[in-house]
């Protein structure tokens, strides 16, 4: 599959808009026509986080999927897990348009969308038609760009989709929504993880089920926010982090055209970046805290980069628009490969075993 997207698919993709050959793959995915990848049911790849038997330690992030409509699709091509979003309790349509810009030299992409989607209760319905199904997926939530009450927003979003979500994902570090980075500041942290932990674990009474939250945060945090955000995380029974979303940094692109363009940027350029960030709070949350490490993530070896820098599961998104639907189902065989070479039992075993080489290195100017 992957070698005729690169002789067909990916020509034809790239002749749209990228924004509109986004929407074709959605549609594509949403018919069937993509070939269903044969899961790869290595014991050595499933990995438990917070509660939850992955199959294998792939997913993908948030941003593809933003209105739930087509999870099952992504687990069918191999995935370990897929994750929804980012959902905004109103719909809103996001930032103007042009708002996607390829950088093809890089495999990378600038975004400035903006949080569009269709708001809680279009996804509420898609994700009840799936309820029962098999597959981990998570749910992505935000707050809309206009919101007076942002951390309500969240606390939303958890009430929202408590029953049908397998877990959730508090997205602050998307660059595009003004003001919402601000929310990693401390204080502002204090408040949101106290209210949205706090009806998570009313809910959990309430159900019987206590669904994990995950905090996602950007790759662009100097030591001092890092420091502070992992002394509020280890006041809170937050169950763990995702790092990281895009960036703001341009540095080492081979592309003049769209490199200036605002927004965020992600794919490969982003894995240095988003590695010695995902070391460095490794170090400072310890052993114990779930890390899901995403930017970059284009092959089985970015992969295992990323969990032996301190990552337990990992997520790709931009990677699969340069490489095509194949990739997530080569990845995942790949890594079955590896570890049958190295003799190695658990995938988990090569967690943390380059941590202090990462948070060691200078991130990129």
């Amino acid at each position: 599959m992957s070698d005729l997207f690169q002789l067909i698919g990916r020509k034809l993709l790239f002749k749209l808009d990228p924004e509109d050959a986004h929407g074709l793959s959605v549609k594509t995915l949403k018919t069937g026509l993509v070939p269903n990848c044969a899961p790869t049911h290595d014991p050595a790849l499933r990995v438990k986080v917070a509660g939850l038997e992955f199959p294998n330690p792939l997913g993908m992030a948030a941003g593809y999927d933003k209105n739930a409509e087509i999870p099952d699709a992504l687990l069918k091509l191999g995935f370990g897990f897929a994750e929804v979003g980012t959902l905004t309790p109103l719909p809103q349509a996001g930032n103007p348009k042009p708002r996607i810009f390829r950088l093809v030299e890089d495999e990378a992409v600038i975004n400035r969308l903006g949080f569009n989607n269709g708001g809680h209760d279009a996804a509420f319905q898609r994700l009840s038609a799936r309820q029962g199904r098999d597959g981990i997926v998570g749910v992505n939530i935000g707050a809309n760009k206009d919101s007076t009450d942002r951390v309500g927003d969240y606390v939303a979003g958890i009430r929202k989709f408590y029953d049908l979500a397998s877990y959730f994902t508090v997205n602050i570090s998307s660059p595009n929504t003004p003001g919402l980075r601000d929310l990693q500041a401390r204080e502002s942290l204090k408040e949101l993880l106290g209210k949205v932990l706090s009806v998570r674990d009313e809910l959990a009474v309430r159900s019987g089920v206590r669904r994990p939250v995950f905090l996602k945060i950007a790759p662009d945090l100097p030591d001092t926010s890092l420091d502070d955000i992992a002394a509020e995380i280890a006041l809170h029974p937050l169950d763990g982090l995702i790092i990281s979303n895009t960036t703001l940094a341009r540095s080492g692109l081979k592309n003049t055209s769209n490199a200036a363009q605002s927004g965020g940027l992600s794919g490969r350029p982003v894995f240095e970046r988003s590695t010695i960030i995902l070391a460095k709070m490794r170090q400072r949350v310890g052993a114990n805290l779930p890390i899901i490490g995403v930017g970059g993530i284009d092959s089985a070896k970015a992969a295992i980069t990323k969990m032996r820098a301190g990552a337990d599961l990992v997520q790709l998104y931009t990677s699969m628009i340069y490489q095509g639907p194949g990739l997530p189902a080569r990845i995942v065989k790949e890594l079955s490969a590896v570890l049958r070479r190295e003799g190695i039992v658990n995938i988990a075993d090569l967690r943390d075993r380059d941590v202090d080489d990462w948070a060691a290195r200078k991130t990129p100017d």
